[in-house]
């Protein structure tokens, strides 16, 4: 397996920006992954039709790795709600998987725009910053493994390690923004596993797919990323804990809003 020099240089820099903010932000990183992984898949041979599906297969490899590393950090500080992470998490595996199963069965396109929305929804959503009321809480035991269906077949769907809905959800329930995060990393765990074993199962023998590729993950960037996603996914985690995070998220919205016109465009234009 050989790649070009200039290639790993730009996937080291993906991972390390996305890493960092998977560790900020408790969302995986993937929704800036997606969009620069397609570029990527298509200079080494994925067929278009298989594009988005091997991006966000990839993806979700990478976050397999990352969401560990952010999780220990933020697991260091005390910030980890394991209680919702255990409620959560059944409904998540099943959710993932199947989120994964039915992209498999839509066409580029389809899930290009699906992702261009996931975008705009996700930068609205950042920018809006909806206050919960002070009496709201997090739901009983059916209604945790309920979200946390909703949580994965998103997720599994878009490639996303499901802080986009749930950091919103948990700080909608009054908890602490500082935990939600830290919660959500932990919970980018089993939503990269279930979804990256979809999305391994569901491409099995896919025709025109290049060497190095399991399925709709292709190896050789999963490696690459991962490795410096992991190195900055606890510098992330340690700025979410002395940072005033809401500048950088409207930075990122407005950078979520630049990648989803760019994915909207593609999707049209293909």
């Amino acid at each position: 397996m050989t790649l070009d020099p200039l290639l790993i240089v730009e996937l080291l820099a993906l991972g390390s920006f996305t890493g960092f903010l998977a560790g900020l932000l408790g969302i995986g990183g993937s929704m800036i992954m997606v969009p620069f992984m397609i570029w990527v898949l298509a200079g080494q041979g994925v067929p278009a039709q298989w594009l988005v599906h091997a991006a966000i297969g990839t993806s979700l490899a990478t976050i397999c790795l990352s969401s560990l590393s952010s999780v220990r950090a933020h697991h260091k500080r005390g910030a980890v709600r394991w209680p919702i992470v255990v409620a959560l998490t059944p409904g998540i595996l099943v959710g993932a998987y199947l989120g994964s199963l039915i992209a498999t069965h839509l066409n580029t396109k389809l899930l290009g725009l699906a992702f261009a929305f996931f975008l705009y929804f996700s930068a609205v959503q950042t920018l809006a910053n909806l206050k919960p009321k002070a009496s709201r809480q997090l739901p009983q035991a059916p209604g945790m493994v309920a979200a946390g269906g909703v949580i994965g077949v998103l997720s599994g769907l878009l490639g996303a390690g499901g802080g986009f809905v749930s950091v919103p959800f948990m700080t909608w329930c009054n908890v602490a923004i500082h935990n939600a995060v830290a919660t959500s990393a932990a919970l980018g765990f089993p939503i990269a596993v279930a979804g990256t074993l979809g999305y391994i199962v569901n491409g099995w023998g896919t025709p025109g797919m290049p060497a190095w590729t399991l399925g709709f993950v292709y190896l050789p960037a999963f490696i690459v990323i991962s490795i410096a996603s992991v190195s900055t996914a606890p510098l992330g985690a340690k700025a979410a804990h002395s940072l005033n995070v809401a500048g950088l998220k409207r930075v990122f919205a407005f950078l979520l809003l630049a990648l989803g016109t760019h994915m909207l465009w593609r999707s049209l234009t293909r």
